[in-house]
């Protein structure tokens, strides 16, 4: 059983490694691009595992004088390059697929295509699903992208498989460079719901609105008659971790040390709702704000 983030990173790349010689082969013995194009799929899969492998472990390495905040973002600047490599690997596919489509090519052995396009499913499948497990076990975008590759991989190598499966019964091989330009919309789409979700992260996205309202709510339940309110509720998300930070004010008569120990109660609060949350408060009189600021601030 894998419980690592590593293990589940691990398996990844030996599973596009040894999928990738198979439907090579595969691809050289029929003559098929459809298989030829998800051998191609395959190694920018790998090299995406390879990515996921390397950014998670440094993901988890602890923050340093050079990167104060840690060093979670890397997950999410890995995911956005494994988007930008599939984007690449659907180029590729286009344009081959469309050249054979034109000049015309054969398609033989069908057999040992469909084959290899049917192991190649079973094994994505399974591969896909302990990833997507192991990211929700560990909050990991990393791992999360890599499962998609690999489910959009099963479901790509399940369309060649029925493009080889018409070409074998109706004898027109175009069907298998027809094939190749669905699989290769597939992939594109991919890529690009990776891209959005990752770059958001980068640019400090702000955190859904089930997660700030879940925020507001810890706040809500620590809050005491000596807090008069908050303002400036700011968070977004860095790899698995979330970084929150706000002020609050309180109410003339609270000495410092009651403020502290309150401040120290809701940050508590929000950690136990949000899991990996860092929490910066910021403590002031309740005179010193009177007007709440509009814009991309949530106050209360």
């Amino acid at each position: 059983m894998i419980r690592s983030k590593s293990g589940a990173a691990g398996l990844s790349i030996a599973s596009n490694a040894i999928l990738i010689a198979l439907k090579l082969a595969a691809g050289a013995i029929t003559g098929s691009i459809a298989i030829v194009t998800e051998a191609i799929h395959s190694l920018v899969d790998l090299v995406a595992s390879v990515i996921a492998f390397v950014s998670v472990r440094k993901a988890d390495e602890p923050a340093d004088e050079e990167h104060p905040y840690g060093h979670e973002k890397v997950e999410n600047l890995a995911a956005t390059i494994e988007g930008i490599l599939i984007l690449v690997g659907a180029a590729i596919i286009v344009y081959e697929a469309t050249h054979r489509l034109v000049a015309g090519s054969e398609v033989e052995s069908l057999g040992v295509g469909i084959a290899v396009m049917g192991l190649s499913v079973i094994a994505n499948l399974f591969v896909s699903s302990v990833l997507y497990r192991q990211a929700r076990v560990h909050d990991s975008p990393a791992l999360e992208g890599d499962g998609a590759h690999l489910r959009t991989d099963a479901f790509t190598s399940l369309g060649v498989l029925a493009g080889l499966v018409l070409v074998k019964v109706t004898g027109a091989a175009a069907f298998d460079s027809i094939t190749a330009l669905v699989v290769a919309g597939a992939i594109v789409w991919a890529g690009i719901s990776i891209i959005r979700r990752s770059s958001g992260v980068l640019v400090d996205e702000t955190l859904p609105d089930t997660e700030m309202d879940r925020i507001e709510q810890a706040i809500a339940t620590a809050r005491t008659p000596e807090v008069a309110g908050y303002h400036k509720l700011r968070a977004r998300r860095a790899g698995r971790r979330r970084h929150i930070d706000f002020h609050v004010q309180y109410r003339s008569g609270t000495s410092l040390e009651r403020a502290h120990e309150l401040a120290h109660q809701m940050r508590n609060s929000i950690e136990a709702e949000i899991p990996q949350a860092e929490v910066l408060i910021h403590v002031e009189p309740e005179t010193s704000y009177r007007e709440r600021e509009s814009g991309p601030y949530r106050s209360g």
